[in-house]
């Protein structure tokens, strides 16, 4: 009588990662610095002692990237609510939340958020590229998950990382915000992976809603600008350090 065997189980329980974007692989940058290169785009040069009162308040409104404002003026409630899930009302949330803040420079609120758009706006932690490379050569998917309202393609293929996702569910191309595990289980089907060998990795509650899609989840802690984001975890989980 022929034997059959059942075949070995993998020895990776891992096929895909997926990543948040803010504050996982990249952070936005200075404070200081986004405020003197955005006026300086409008032709406004500030002192350092000056810069760092506006940032200050400006980062208190509302930034982009930063910590949630502490008030939303109602006549911005609406693009507030609507911010990850379209581009035209992040643009209007963020500037609107800036043009509280009274300053001298014209323009300003509307450069503060062109700062956003480019990569020099944003800093990828040391951490990432090497991160990416190791999975991708281990033929790993990877896929990026954000909440957000702008592509962020130009940023990944200007800092070289594009070659190393296989795709983006950014929120306002997928119509889902996380922690909706809709938008989850897009970035799987992206990648053509089972949200139960699929890690998700992150730094807030909304990405651990990876959970309900089946998937495992990293929350990692947001690190400052320059500074190892800790993502070497996300290697050991993955089976290939």
């Amino acid at each position: 009588m022929p034997q059959t065997t059942e075949p070995p189980p993998s020895a990776r329980l891992v096929e895909a990662v997926l990543f948040d974007f803010h504050g996982t692989l990249a952070q936005v940058e200075d404070p200081v610095t986004w405020v003197v290169a955005a006026a300086a785009a409008c032709g406004a040069e500030l002192d350092r002692a000056k810069a760092t009162i506006l940032a200050d308040r400006l980062v208190t409104a509302g930034r982009a990237g930063g910590p949630l404002p502490h008030r939303v003026p109602p006549r911005l409630a609406d693009h507030w609510a609507d911010r990850d899930l379209d581009a035209h009302s992040h643009r209007a949330a963020y500037t609107g939340l800036a043009e509280t803040v009274h300053t001298d420079v014209e323009g300003l609120a509307d450069a503060l958020y062109e700062r956003l758009l480019i990569p020099d706006g944003w800093l990828p932690y040391p951490d990432t590229e090497p991160t990416l490379r190791k999975l991708h050569d281990a033929g790993i998917k990877v896929a990026v998950v954000s909440n957000i309202g702008f592509d962020i393609r130009p940023h990944f293929a200007h800092w070289g990382l594009d070659g190393l996702v296989d795709a983006f569910a950014l929120s306002y191309e997928v119509g889902r915000t996380k922690p909706d595990p809709a938008i989850f289980l897009r970035a799987c089907g992206m990648l053509g992976a089972d949200p139960e060998r699929t890690l998700m990795v992150g730094d807030t509650p909304a990405d651990a809603g990876a959970v309900k899609a089946g998937c495992a989840t990293l929350v990692l802690p947001a690190a400052e600008p320059g500074r190892n984001n800790g993502l070497g975890a996300t290697l050991a989980l993955a089976g290939c350090v």
